[in-house]
């Protein structure tokens, strides 16, 4: 256990609500630093996804599939992952949650070096093999995530009171878009300094290999970080901080008895949820295309110009990353009072910047529209977990906080089967989605007002 959690006089004076004590900053910077690395990963698959798949011959019409895999992955996987940590204990592979951390760092490691090389197997180009190999690669690379991603959630709403939860879940925020920025400026450095940023038809640029391979090394070393450094509450401690029994977490979870029984908030959360990864979805699966075609005139995925364009979408990714970190610091200013109206005005102003991608041919007016989507990007990772895990009691925080991955995974999943059709029903034209994405976006912000927080001790 570390030097805080032990230290049960002074944790117990300084607790309040939930009985959890005040922690040091150190400590929750340390319970969230490897989210960095994780972060990186996912930044890099959903800024590269699509470049990756129409360089090795994918149609933009089919890129719907490929997107579907990494939220089935997380739908999947997640609520699986927190049912059995809330049961884990293994102090010597770190806890209750750390040793899901270990594994996922393991597998995302090997397929981040595996996915960029798609193009590289001999397959062919556009070859089924190729596509299904890229599939494969990225399904494991999203699974992998979110059972390493899954513990950093998790342990926020373990061991951090409600009064610091908005600080550690900012400190998460901040190190997430930070992760984000190297993952999507990357590409771009390197082809700066000189390594090629095209190669032969089929086959991914040398830039977008490397950038993967610099982040699974990122990975490694900010999961180690947490590993080593963070101790979890011991069943004994945990139950006693959330006053709670240790039986109350080692019998029960049934996921559809936790859903009926969920507080209202974690539906109405979901309800905002739904509309804002809708248009995400649209955002990763469209990015590349919708530049090329608008800035670079092109649609060939195999010319300079397209290529040009997806470095440029990873200097855009780094933008909103960059304005997420400053508009999380800003929403964390904000007093609870009026938390709802953050919420929603921040959406509002993603929305705005959904739509002006349509409209917008000059690459760095482009720089607008995603410090506006980064705006509403950061009210995203601030306020749902928040006000969800403040209605939480300590009693399968693991799985609730998995079934409410769902409100993350679900809206893309049926984002890119919707795509099938949306798509050319608005002209085939990537761009075109941009458009769509932004209504989606502006009907989220105004769900915000169906939100009524609630705090359970």
């Amino acid at each position: 256990m570390s030097d805080v959690a032990s230290e049960d006089t002074s944790a117990e004076a300084a607790s309040k609500k939930n009985g959890l004590p005040k922690l040091p900053a150190s400590t929750i910077w340390m319970i969230n630093f490897g989210f960095l690395g994780v972060q990186t990963a996912f930044t890099l698959q959903s800024s590269q996804m699509s470049r990756i798949f129409q360089t090795i011959g994918a149609d933009p019409n089919s890129l719907g599939w490929f997107f579907i895999l990494p939220p089935l992955a997380g739908l999947i996987v997640q609520p699986i992952v927190g049912y059995y940590s809330d049961r884990t204990w293994a102090p010597k592979w770190g806890g209750r949650r750390l040793p899901y951390l270990l594994l996922g760092t393991i597998v995302a490691v090997i397929v981040m070096c595996l996915l960029p090389n798609s193009g590289s197997m001999g397959f062919g180009y556009a070859s089924l093999a190729a596509l299904l190999f890229g599939a494969i690669t990225v399904a494991f690379l999203d699974l992998s995530s979110n059972i390493a991603m899954q513990p950093f959630k998790m342990m926020v709403g373990d061991m951090v009171n409600d009064d610091q939860k908005s600080y550690a879940y900012g400190i998460q925020s901040f190190l997430s878009n930070t992760g984000a920025v190297l993952a999507a400026i990357l590409p771009f450095l390197f082809a700066a300094i000189g390594i090629a940023n095209t190669a032969s038809k089929g086959v991914v640029p040398s830039t977008v290999k490397v950038a993967f391979y610099v982040g699974a090394v990122l990975l490694v070393i900010t999961s180690l970080f947490t590993i080593f450094r963070v101790h979890e509450y011991d069943p004994d401690t945990y139950a006693k901080y959330h006053g709670i029994t240790k039986e109350d977490n080692a019998e029960g979870g049934n996921w559809w008895t936790l859903l009926k029984s969920a507080p209202k908030v974690f539906w109405t959360v979901t309800l905002v949820q739904f509309f804002c990864w809708v248009a995400f979805q649209y955002l990763w699966t469209y990015s590349a295309g919708a530049i090329a075609s608008n800035v670079w005139h092109t649609t060939n995925a195999a010319s300079a110009g397209y290529q040009a364009a997806g470095n440029w979408y990873g200097v855009l990714a780094a933008v909103q990353s960059i304005a997420a970190v400053i508009w999380s610091y800003v929403l964390a200013k904000l007093p609870n009072s009026v938390h709802k109206l953050g919420y929603a005005g921040s959406l509002g102003l993603g929305a705005v910047g959904f739509i002006s991608v349509f409209f917008v041919h000059n690459q760095y007016a482009l720089i607008i529209s995603f410090i506006l989507v980064g705006i509403a990007w950061a009210a995203m990772n601030t306020y749902p977990l928040t006000m969800v895990t403040n209605a939480l009691s300590g009693a399968h925080m693991g799985t609730y906080l998995g079934l409410f991955n769902g409100s993350i995974c679900l809206p893309q999943i049926v984002a890119s089967l919707a795509s099938f059709a949306l798509f050319p029903l608005l002209g085939g034209a990537q761009a075109n989605m941009f458009l769509l994405a932004g209504i989606i976006m502006a009907i989220g912000a105004l769900s915000v007002g169906t939100i009524k927080e609630t705090y359970k001790a």
